[in-house]
């Protein structure tokens, strides 16, 4: 996904909401808050951390939860989950006073590939930097492969991407990849993990990126949490 920022102030602000939607980090931005690190005194400890990230903090997805999603997960103990309304902020984007720069800069943070931000995960209050982030879309015949490789291609600037299938405790199925991400902004590569699910109301997309690869990993209990918790709401 990429985000092109129009001069205008009106373009500005824009950008500057959609980012505090997303937990001011969307996509390759994960990185963009270094100073949070010497904020957290837990990610100092990393050993503690990553401890605390295979404890579970409850399950969001079910009616009445932090998220509801068309699917349900064990989320790590002290991350903080947020629901996004990607059409009531994509609505609003466009009736901004940019008119259609608003709505393409806020389709840009919203949207990739055929599924929408629904809801994110915020590892800080963990000690870390990144996010665990799901994205729904519409019911329809497309599998969860080819939605995840949509997903993945609407990022852009990937590379080694390495797919497999896979199958949670609960019998639920899906397709998981793993790939490389490199920021023009930042000039680095990382790595990123997704998942993708069909069910009934939809397809579901979980994706974990970070602020660089040892961030990633260190959240990866994190996310193999959910994914081994995943069920259908």
């Amino acid at each position: 996904m990429q985000v092109r920022v129009g001069s205008g102030r009106g373009a500005v602000v824009v950008a500057v909401t959609l980012a505090a939607v997303l937990g001011g980090c969307a996509k390759s931005a994960d990185g963009d808050g270094r100073d949070a690190v010497n904020a957290s005194p837990a990610a100092k400890g990393e050993g503690a951390a990553k401890g605390a990230a295979t404890a579970s903090g409850g399950s969001i997805g079910a009616a009445g939860s932090a998220c509801e999603l068309p699917v349900r997960f064990d989320i790590a103990k002290h991350w903080k989950a947020k629901a996004i309304d990607a059409e009531a902020e994509l609505s609003k984007a466009s009736k901004g006073s940019d008119g259609d720069l608003s709505g393409s800069l806020a389709d840009a943070f919203l949207r990739q590939g055929p599924v929408a931000a629904a809801c994110e995960i915020d590892a800080k209050p963990a000690g870390h930097i990144g996010f665990l982030r799901v994205w729904t879309g519409k019911a329809g015949k497309a599998d969860a492969g080819s939605v995840l490789r949509q997903f993945v291609a609407a990022e852009d600037n990937v590379s080694k991407e390495r797919y497999h299938s896979f199958r949670t405790g609960s019998g639920l199925t899906g397709v998981e990849v793993e790939y490389l991400y490199t920021s023009k902004l930042l000039d680095e590569t990382k790595t990123e993990t997704a998942l993708a699910v069909g069910t009934p109301d939809g397809p579901v997309v979980l994706h974990l990126g970070g602020m660089d690869t040892e961030e990633h990993e260190a959240m990866r209990p994190a996310y193999e949490l959910a994914k081994r918790t995943l069920e259908s709401t």
